[in-house]
């Protein structure tokens, strides 16, 4: 998938990049690079895609993302409000295993993490309950001053998430078809227009519009790029951000949410979150605050 091909600028004494980003959004646009990328959401909410999975972010997770992994991180839509005061904050990590740093990763004892690196290429969430120790990692590596010292900090970073147990990727299967980079800014128009819009009773004519298609020629060119039809694409990103808005402590009940996110039938609102979670929204309710009250205590 040629998307956007971001080319991370790499200073001549540094072979790891470390950024913090202070922004109204997140960049808005699918796009990938040759480094891996470590991002930790300090301060932020709204919908990672990666590949063609998308996942639900929010303050204080990190995410590993692989290299040339395609991706974007969709601030949520009162990001984007003329008048939105809100602001995202995000440390994040770049390196390539494949550029300078590919001889330090064959050397022997580098071979356990070698390994880690080549079996999660689809990226993966850091669990929960570590966020807070790879955080701390996460900023030593930024503060650190001499070059020594910065590396250090990073292979022990590498050898602690190395050893984290059944780390769920973000994507999985093949990647789609490969497509040119007028069509991952075709692709990436469609899926901020869905991601903006979910909550509206947008057609498929609509988003046909947006790529400047017919129906029915978008039909196949979704399909082909995405392996999502555009209603269980839609569907997702409705259901994801149902899921946000039921665990946050000032919903007003399951049918609110339902009609707020572009559903117009509970019934259907059921069968679809059950098709996409695995639960109905009162199980995915009980089994979210039980798990919270298990870490409280």
């Amino acid at each position: 998938m040629k998307v956007l091909q971001f080319t991370i600028p790499v200073p001549h004494d540094k072979t790891i990049i470390v950024q913090k980003d202070i922004l109204p959004y997140f960049y808005p646009h699918l796009h990938r690079h040759e480094e891996i990328q470590i991002t930790w959401i300090q301060t932020g909410e709204g919908t990672l895609i990666a590949d063609n999975n998308m996942h639900s972010f929010q303050s204080n997770e990190i995410f590993w993302l692989g290299a040339n992994q395609p991706h974007i991180f969709k601030s949520a839509p009162e990001y984007f409000s003329p008048k939105s005061k809100k602001r995202v904050i995000a440390t994040v990590i770049f390196f390539n295993p494949n550029g300078q740093l590919a001889s330090f990763f064959s050397l022997p004892e580098m071979g356990s993490i070698k390994r880690f690196l080549q079996q999660h290429t689809n990226g993966f969430k850091i669990p929960q309950e570590n966020v807070t120790e790879i955080a701390n990692k996460m900023l030593q590596i930024k503060n650190s001053k001499a070059g020594v010292e910065q590396l250090m900090y990073f292979v022990e970073l590498l050898r602690i998430v190395g050893e984290m147990p059944l780390l769920t990727p973000l994507s999985t299967g093949a990647q789609p078809q490969k497509f040119s980079e007028y069509e991952g800014l075709r692709m990436s128009n469609i899926y901020n227009y869905i991601m903006q819009e979910y909550e509206k009773p947008i057609t498929l004519e609509d988003a046909a519009n947006i790529a400047h298609m017919t129906p029915h020629a978008f039909c196949r060119y979704f399909k082909k790029h995405t392996r999502h039809t555009f209603l269980s694409f839609l569907n997702e990103i409705r259901i994801n951000e149902a899921c946000k808005k039921l665990t946050n402590s000032t919903h007003t009940g399951i049918a609110t949410v339902a009609y707020s996110c572009g559903f117009n039938s509970i019934t259907n609102f059921n069968r679809i979150f059950k098709r996409v979670t695995g639960k109905s929204p009162s199980e995915y309710l009980d089994s979210y605050f039980n798990v919270d009250d298990q870490m409280v205590a």
